[in-house]
């Protein structure tokens, strides 16, 4: 049933993106938008699309925040993976934006899509409600920003020249920002949209998140390259403190387990509803990429 869901959320993600990405023709920067919103899991916009059903609101209306996230967390993993930041030249098994393209390239493409995903969310067709509109505006803003996924980012990449390896709050602190605050703005997004309390869903979301992460970890030791479609070992090899360096393997997949059931216990209002946000926090720990 999840993987279904998955796989129909991320098929019509994928029509949402080409039809608000026609209009802008064909430049390399267009192509190289393209090419970086293409394949993935989108996980992230199926928990947009999710939330929303769980909350009575119609799917046709929540493609557009969903396709929005989907293209802020895109432009984050081009700029991510330029030279000056990861410096990675593989993602999702094909060449990385600017090894495809170039570094210029790279940087325009991914802020392009960080600004058509703030315009999506204005568009009416997410909200008749003007308030509604400004209220995902503003909290996408704040989960990308520097409060949020950029803060993530610029304290790992404060961390590489710390004199010593972070602490096990300070990581968490870390991976809050830069890969929770993106996954608890789309769980929330379809509470926000029906005008209903965000707490359920960022308490299953701040849990999913750290999850996340931790699986990322794990897969970074004891994955298969060829499936996660990117270069692994990099944190060991750069001698970084990540969830398993800190806790052990043994430790890392048990905090993961943990936390899982966190998130599930976080549905229980929702009942049966929310069996799908069920099975996707199992799926966070499953994955093989």
């Amino acid at each position: 049933m999840f993987a279904r869901s998955l796989n129909d959320a991320a098929g019509q993600i994928g029509i949402c993106l080409q039809q608000l990405m026609a209009p802008l023709g064909d430049l390399p920067v267009v192509q190289a938008m393209r090419y970086a919103t293409s394949g993935g899991k989108r996980l992230r916009g199926f928990l947009v699309l999710e939330t929303a059903r769980l909350h009575g609101v119609d799917a046709a209306r929540a493609l557009y925040p969903a396709a929005a996230v989907e293209m802020l967390h895109a432009y984050s993993l081009v700029h991510d993976d330029l030279p000056c930041m990861d410096d990675d030249d593989l993602r999702r098994g094909q060449p990385t934006v600017h090894v495809k393209w170039d570094q210029a390239t790279a940087v325009l493409a991914g802020d392009a899509l960080q600004t058509l995903a703030f315009e999506t969310l204005t568009r009416t067709e997410v909200s008749g409600d003007p308030l509604v509109r400004l209220e995902l505006v503003a909290t996408l803003a704040r989960a990308s920003g520097a409060q949020g996924m950029v803060l993530g980012q610029a304290l790992d990449i404060a961390a590489e020249t710390a004199p010593h390896p972070l602490t096990l709050p300070e990581i968490t602190h870390l991976q809050d920002g830069k890969t929770g605050a993106l996954i608890r703005w789309s769980a929330e997004a379809g509470a926000m949209m029906a005008g209903a309390d965000v707490k359920p869903m960022r308490d299953y979301a701040t849990a999913l998140g750290l999850a996340f992460q931790i699986a990322d970890d794990i897969l970074d030791v004891e994955g298969d390259a060829a499936k996660a479609g990117k270069r692994l070992g990099k944190d060991a090899e750069a001698g970084k403190a990540t969830f398993v360096s800190l806790l052990g393997l043994d430790g890392a997949k048990a905090r993961a387990a943990e936390l899982v059931d966190q998130a599930q216990a976080a549905l229980a209002p929702f009942g049966a509803k929310a069996d799908t946000l069920r099975q996707a926090a199992r799926f966070v720990i499953a994955r093989d990429k």
